[in-house]
């Protein structure tokens, strides 16, 4: 499966679901999840997309622990299988 299948999968569940999910942007500083995803109610997490069975590089993984120390949730997803979970998780 694609990364840009999944990634538009995510992007539109996030719709269907009030949400909004844009590209995450970040110049300057690399390595960073690829989307942000803004749930109603001021729920926040981010959103690595990668290939099936493709893992985030060692600056990617260091990324999602800072992220996570500041208590933000970060999702790994490989499959558009994982994205109803993480937005019931969300």
């Amino acid at each position: 499966m694609r990364e840009k299948f999944i990634e538009k999968k995510l992007v539109s569940a996030v719709k269907k679901q009030g949400g909004l999910c844009p590209k995450f942007a970040t110049p300057g500083f690399d390595g960073m999840p690829d989307r942000i995803i803004l749930m109603p109610k001021g729920r926040i997490a981010f959103a690595e997309l990668k290939a099936k069975g493709k893992k985030p590089r060692p600056l990617q993984l260091s990324r999602h622990r800072l992220l996570r120390n500041l208590g933000f949730k970060v999702y790994v997803i490989d499959d558009a299988m994982q994205i109803g979970g993480v937005l019931d998780d969300i």
